[in-house]
């Protein structure tokens, strides 16, 4: 089988694709400073690699959450990964609290999937 790199520099790819799996490295938000926003961002930026790898949202096996403040911030990021979520498509997932690579990244995701 033949490993793609998509959106690759030296030090990472956005997304790896092996067989029918599509591995994303952790996605982080541009512009928006409170955590519904960013998490619009980073699920916007989920859309465009599984898209260029050949999957989309309802074919993710596997999500990782990572809250810079999971105690205040995972109602509002919750709410808007719902309603990103097409109905009955869940994947498995992990929520966790983490120091992340700047100040101002309150969520980061990243995310395995299956090609269409």
């Amino acid at each position: 089988m033949t490993i793609k790199r998509i959106n690759s520099n030296s030090r990472l790819s956005g997304a790896v694709t092996f067989g029918d799996l599509i591995f994303l490295s952790g996605q982080v938000p541009g512009a928006s400073t409170e955590v519904s926003g960013q998490t619009r961002e980073v699920l916007d930026k989920i859309d465009a690699l599984l898209a260029e790898a050949g999957s989309d949202k309802d074919h993710l096996l596997s999500a990782t959450i990572y809250l810079k403040d999971i105690q205040n911030d995972f109602p509002a990021m919750n709410e808007v990964w719902s309603a990103w979520l097409s109905p009955g498509q869940a994947p498995t997932r992990t929520t966790v609290q983490a120091e992340l690579a700047r100040p101002e990244v309150l969520v980061e995701i990243t995310v395995i999937a299956a090609r269409r």
